[in-house]
């Protein structure tokens, strides 16, 4: 499967999105809720329709930058966000993507990479991360498949791929997850050094 930028648009065109939830995440919501600094640089890489940055925006987070492959999605998220900043808006590849954030969120973009792309998704995050700045989010812990996105994993193959790069890597079973992923996603926290 050659997962390049037009399948990705064209998947949101066709709306084939068995991914999306259609509203924010649960953890990350109560993750959110805690936060205090409304004015940390965020980045939601992979963000789909990004109803987590929806959230953050709602709430008063300004600094939020979403990145994507797929126009349409980001189109989609300007028609429901008219006010959100156009510049916080990037059609474009996030492994080319350069800049420094306090925390970065992870939802259903690792996933949606081949498996071969994550330790370079490890090591760019590591570099996109202000010193202290933190990734936080969900990794499934599944098998899922092995052919084509959502491509699963164990939390004993994430621990191996994120400690050498991060400290005070969490990776815990999420306890308010949708009941679809009850018991199968882990709540991620890694803190750059």
């Amino acid at each position: 499967m050659d997962l390049n930028k037009d399948l990705w648009n064209q998947r949101y065109l066709d709306q084939d999105m068995g991914w999306d939830i259609g509203h924010i995440s649960p953890p990350l919501k109560t993750y959110f809720d805690q936060l205090n600094n409304k004015e940390i640089r965020i980045l939601i890489p992979g963000c789909g329709n990004a109803y987590e940055a929806e959230y953050l925006f709602q709430q008063g987070f300004k600094n939020v930058v979403l990145i994507d492959w797929a126009q349409k999605a980001i189109d989609d998220f300007k028609k429901r966000n008219p006010e959100f900043p156009k510049e916080h808006l990037i059609c474009g590849d996030f492994f080319e993507h350069t800049d420094e954030y306090d925390l970065i969120i992870e939802q259903t973009f690792f996933c949606a990479l081949e498996p071969k792309l994550r330790p370079d998704y490890v090591k760019h995050m590591k570099k996109l991360l202000a010193k202290k700045g933190k990734l936080v989010g969900l990794l499934f812990n599944d098998k899922l498949y092995s052919h084509r996105p959502p491509f699963g994993g164990k939390k004993s193959e994430y621990q191996k791929l994120f400690s050498p790069h991060f400290t005070n890597v969490s990776m815990e079973t999420a306890h308010n997850s949708i009941p679809s992923r009850q018991g199968r996603e882990l709540f991620l926290q890694v803190r750059n050094t």
